[in-house]
């Protein structure tokens, strides 16, 4: 076509096959409360924490490092990923530029990191901050079947992925009245536009209590 050899272009008649979008699983606000009430004492309390409230990926959060952590601040800085290649651990840059983000911590959280700071400081760096037992990386599979799936289930919770405590952490804030926008950051989402498109579930909730707050200052303006 740019270089006019042909008429038309025959891609312009194919249909392309349709993407179903698989359904998203999060914990309600209730279960989410019983989640962070499991939590506590557990080994890995700190990583569900950070999970929970900051919507990671797990290949970010099980890649970090001690200087990525900024504990003064409460912040994270996501740069890469930690994942499993022919040969070894590799750290790998973040899919797109967007992924790469600072991401505000919340006080508990930052309290259970605190507890797990390494006392000797040459162990602090390029230290990963969460690790397996024999202290090595943490394998996403082996983690879920031995802590993860076990941690639900004695919690009496449904069987979620680990991906979803990062759908749950936007659901939960979107749910709060926090602004898509402000989620959208900390995701590393493209745009506003995709995170409302995949948390558009939760958008019904919203317009309700939205017309109410409008209603309340309809209301209030009218009396005035």
């Amino acid at each position: 076509m740019r270089w006019n050899l042909i008429l038309s272009n025959p891609a312009d008649s194919v249909d392309l096959p349709r993407q179903d979008r698989r359904q998203i699983a999060v914990l309600n606000v209730e279960q989410a409360r019983t989640f962070v009430r499991a939590i506590s004492g557990h080994p890995y309390g700190s990583l569900f924490a950070l999970a929970l409230t900051t919507g990671m990926r797990p290949s970010e959060y099980l890649g970090l490092t001690w200087k990525d952590l900024d504990l003064d601040r409460g912040t994270v800085s996501v740069s890469h990923t930690l994942e499993w290649r022919k040969g070894g651990w590799q750290f790998a840059e973040t899919k797109r530029s967007r992924s790469r983000r600072l991401v505000k911590l919340q006080a508990w959280v930052v309290a259970l990191l605190r507890e797990q700071v390494p006392k000797l400081q040459e162990a602090l760096g390029d230290a990963l901050v969460f690790r397996a037992r024999r202290g090595g990386p943490i394998r996403e599979s082996r983690f879920v079947q031995e802590h993860f799936k076990p941690l639900l289930n004695s919690a009496e919770l449904p069987a979620i992925r680990l991906y979803d405590l990062r759908h749950t952490a936007a659901t939960i804030s979107l749910i709060a009245g926090v602004s898509p926008k402000v989620i959208s950051e900390p995701l590393g989402h493209a745009s506003v536009a995709f995170t409302l498109d995949v948390y558009s579930h939760v958008l019904p909730h919203m317009q309700d209590a939205a017309a109410e707050k409008v209603q309340a200052l309809l209301i209030e303006v009218t009396r005035e």
